[in-house]
């Protein structure tokens, strides 16, 4: 079943699919609800009791007929209300633990269902929705529906328990009754259409909000920098009123459901008022029968008026389901794969006629690419903005799909392989670090906690160029390190993924413009380190500052999707090509910003770029980074 919070729930199959969802996994805890709902039924059976106690208490107490209703009377009520509180508390408390067992179930499933999306889908998806569905959808469907199941059954009970008291204490006046409860039935029918529209379009409205506040969070220093505040609080006023608004027409349905159906019970207490002064003068009917039909009587009010309320309820339960049910129904990842690997491949990385076309695009991203990188060697791509780069080296760890040709890895199509397989052989540094919240031997040895001793971490971490750094901290390599590390600086940032892929050791390695957001030093010592990484890997390298890319064994020069010249730095220099134009701008840009040269007493001979002291095939680009 696939649904979509943007799409109206009007068809009857898709509410009970829905319905079939929520209670199949409430039933997976059938035996403790079970016993919840026996405990609520015995509390709502005691509530007409005390409507009962009425009639014996007034016809034959207060004339002193019972003298042992003196102590029974009272006796029985504190029993009574006792079993009831008793019962109530152990009903509420097992179906809470029923609906939190269910939520803890709902966003496990949620949370393992996102992280096998494919990059694809992901990429596509709103993040401010997605943080919706686990904090607010799943919430509201595991609260509500055990809190219907709960109203229903408990209320539902009380209602024809009410009834039955008051079919025996006077069938005439009840039938008044009955006549009148459908007409408050048929309101409630009309606001509860009114309640479905409303809240899936607050629910829509809610993700947006977050979507919003989470854009002001990440981009705050933009926001500053570039004076957005008019522009943000414009965005979040909008969002912020139409909540408002729609909570304000729900409240609105909501508010006039409980008036409208109470007074059409108001109009058959008075009938019923009417009647009974009709009978008492001429059937006889007693005080204290109709003193305990009209307890009785006020009693099924609060029930009645809960029952109706339940299905605004219900109707945000639906809602709400239908994000998380999407969510977890979304396919996954396809894992086509059937072969495993042993050990370590060489790492033979062969691109055979590749093509490639995104959906709706207007042609394609790669056309009829082949490339042969052979293993331990340093292949790098340049070429402007959108060439296809990026799509070329996703194709590897199948991010990407082919839509024509196939990528190889030591003559094994990476389509037969299991995805875990495949990705075990593949280590990446990019120039968008994610590290995570935890400590820095937990980052380095992502993936593999508990199995990589402490001196191994501290070997990649001297290779990194970052050990006396991590010495120096409070903790050294326990130190938490932030929210996406946000206590480094870019270039720690970037040796701690450089550390990270040393542990992993896989035979290829892709570096993703590695070094193009950091200053002179910082590259400097990041390029050290990418050097003793690159060291016997096969390494495919995403770069734009062509003076990091020099000594690669290959230069691949793409565009438009297609390879237009490859050769060696000197190689693509002397053909005058598409390379050498753009080494020639880049040269120019970086000239102009340099110190003037006549401020040197050394004559410059030849024109070469500002390169790092220790060049090497890292990938490098300008920030801030343009997808390819």
């Amino acid at each position: 079943m696939k649904t979509t919070t943007d799409q109206p729930v009007d068809s009857r199959p898709v509410r009970l699919e829905l319905w079939r969802q929520i209670y199949a996994r409430l039933g997976r805890d059938w035996k403790v609800g079970l016993l919840a709902l026996v405990l609520l039924s015995i509390a709502s059976a005691t509530q007409p009791l005390l409507a009962v106690i009425m009639k014996p208490l007034l016809d034959e107490g207060f004339t002193g007929a019972q003298p042992s209703y003196i102590w029974s009377i009272p006796l029985a009520v504190v029993g009574l209300m006792l079993l009831r509180g008793l019962c109530t508390f152990g009903g509420t408390y097992l179906m809470s633990w029923v609906a939190n067992n269910m939520l803890l179930a709902l966003r496990r499933d949620m949370f393992d269902r996102l992280l096998g999306m494919s990059d694809a889908t992901f990429r596509a998806r709103d993040h401010g929705r997605l943080l919706n569905r686990f904090t607010i959808d799943a919430g509201n469907v595991s609260g509500l529906s055990t809190e219907v199941i709960r109203v229903i059954v408990r209320e539902s009970l009380t209602v024809v328990a009410l009834l039955a008291v008051l079919l025996y204490m006077s069938w005439q006046l009840t039938l008044i009754v009955l006549v009148m409860l459908p007409l408050s039935v048929l309101t409630g029918r009309y606001f509860v259409r009114r309640l479905r529209r409303i809240n899936r379009d607050t629910i829509n409205m809610n993700a947006e909000l977050t979507h919003v506040v989470t854009e002001g969070i990440a981009g705050q220093r933009v926001v500053k920098l570039f004076d957005g505040y008019a522009r943000e609080r414009e965005r979040f006023a909008y969002v912020n009123a139409r909540l408002r608004r729609f909570a304000m027409r729900a409240a609105s349905a909501d508010s006039a459901m409980s008036p409208i159906s109470q007074f059409f019970v108001a109009l058959s207490v008075a009938i019923v008022v009417a009647v009974a002064l009709y009978q008492a003068n001429h059937q006889g009917l007693t005080v204290g029968s109709f003193a305990a039909f009209m307890a009785a009587l006020g009693q099924i009010f609060d029930p009645l008026k809960r029952l109706t309320n339940i299905a605004g309820a219900a109707q945000r339960m639906l809602i709400s389901a239908e994000s998380v049910f999407a969510l977890i129904d979304e396919p996954v990842e396809p894992d086509t794969g059937t072969r495993e690997i042993q050990g370590r491949l060489r790492g033979e990385v062969v691109f055979d006629a590749v093509t490639h076309r995104f959906p709706d695009a207007a042609r394609d991203t790669l056309d009829q690419v082949t490339l042969t990188v052979r293993a331990g060697r340093t292949v790098a791509l340049v070429g402007r903005s959108g060439s296809g780069k990026t799509t070329l080296v996703n194709m590897l760890p199948r991010f990407v799909e082919p839509t024509g040709g196939r990528v190889t890895i030591d003559g094994i199509d990476v389509r037969e392989l299991r995805l875990d397989a495949l990705r075990s052989q593949l280590s990446l540094v990019s120039q968008d670090v994610v590290l995570f919240d935890g400590t820095i031997a937990e980052n380095v040895a992502y993936g593999m906690l508990g199995e990589v001793p402490e001196d191994r971490i501290r070997t990649a971490l001297e290779a990194a160029s970052l050990l006396e750094f991590v010495d120096g901290l409070p903790e050294g390599m326990h130190t938490r390190v932030g929210s996406n590390a946000s206590a480094l600086s870019g270039g720690q940032r970037q040796r701690l993924a450089i550390a990270r892929a040393l542990i992993k050791n896989a035979p290829i390695l892709i570096l993703d413009e590695a070094t193009s957001a950091l200053d002179n030093e910082s590259e400097r010592q990041v390029q050290l380190s990418l050097e003793r990484l690159m060291a016997g890997r096969t390494t495919l390298v995403i770069a734009h500052r062509l003076s990091t890319v020099q000594k690669a064994d290959l230069i691949v020069v793409l565009d438009q999707g297609r390879i237009v010249e490859q050769g060696s730095h000197a190689e693509l220099l002397a053909a005058d090509g598409l390379y050498a134009g753009l080494y020639r701008l880049q040269f120019r840009d970086d000239a102009e910003s340099a110190p003037d040269p006549s401020a040197s007493s050394t004559p410059v001979e030849s024109p070469q770029p500002q390169a790092p002291q220790a060049p090497g095939p890292a990938d490098a680009g300008e920030a801030p980074r343009r997808p390819s």
